[in-house]
């Protein structure tokens, strides 16, 4: 597919908003890069429309706007214009839409400020918004185990979250039901555990889903860092050198291994 003035615009909205997904798209097959700019342009505005506005009623109105943007995508009905929603509606595979629902509905926790119920509440938020946006890439790509794929998005999403942290704190969120040192491990250890319990099962993910994994090359490493010094957490202080990011970025787009 050509890069129309929609699909450019999305590119350049990644490009902006979301540098490290962008950098992974850039790594993919160019085959690949249509369908990852549009996912991660609809990204960016379903995350930011729950901070849209301090209306709880507009933000929740913002997030419904993309939720039937999502039924009109799986349903086969005709997509409203706009420059995120028409091109992926082009590709974005009708069956994978049905993820948009899920991950809207767990959007809907970024608008208030009351902290998950538990346990399983968060690991729901996760997985919808993380797990569906990975899942929604590998169902369009190629043949994948949502499984596998969910379990790396996890991993994947847990480490953006930690580093989310202190703006979530920022903005008087309770992001954490331990945010404890003993808890913040635990977390990052549960993440590990999904991480690997996905790598073990590397060859259920086919050559053409494989790009959608990308954005999550980072993961493993970070987790890792966090096990270690869980401090960093509430400092801010996550993250690689930009060496070591673009070494490991390379060799997984290259190896084909995550």
């Amino acid at each position: 597919m050509r890069f129309d003035d929609d699909l450019i615009a999305c590119a350049e909205a990644v490009q902006k908003g979301d540098p490290d997904r962008f950098q992974a798209t850039m790594a993919a097959p160019v085959a690949a890069r249509p369908t990852l700019f549009a996912l991660y342009a609809f990204n960016i505005e379903m995350s930011r429309a729950p901070w849209a506005s301090q209306e709880s009623m507009i933000a929740e109105m913002r997030v419904q706007w993309w939720r039937d943007v999502g039924a009109e995508i799986a349903s086969g009905a005709t997509v409203r214009r706009h420059y995120v929603a028409t091109p992926l509606a082009r590709l974005l595979k009708a069956g994978a839409a049905e993820a948009i629902d899920a991950m809207a509905e767990a959007r809907r926790w970024d608008i208030y400020r009351d902290p998950f119920e538990d346990t399983a509440g968060f690991d729901r938020y996760i997985d919808a918004t993380s797990g569906g946006l990975m899942w929604m890439a590998a169902a369009s790509l190629g043949p994948a185990s949502e499984g596998v794929v969910r379990d790396f998005a996890w991993a994947a999403g847990l480490a953006n979250f930690l580093r989310a942290i202190p703006q979530l704190e920022a903005q008087k969120r309770v992001p954490l039901l331990d945010g404890s040192v003993k808890g913040v491990r635990h977390l990052a250890e549960r993440g590990l555990d999904r991480l690997s319990s996905a790598r073990a099962r590397r060859g259920d993910i086919s050559p053409e889903a494989r790009p959608a994994l990308l954005s999550g090359w980072q993961s493993g490493a970070l987790l890792a860092q966090v096990r270690k010094e869980p401090h960093r957490v509430a400092a801010g202080e996550m993250g690689l050198s930009e060496f070591r990011k673009r070494l490991g970025l390379l060799w997984q787009a290259g190896s084909g291994r995550w």
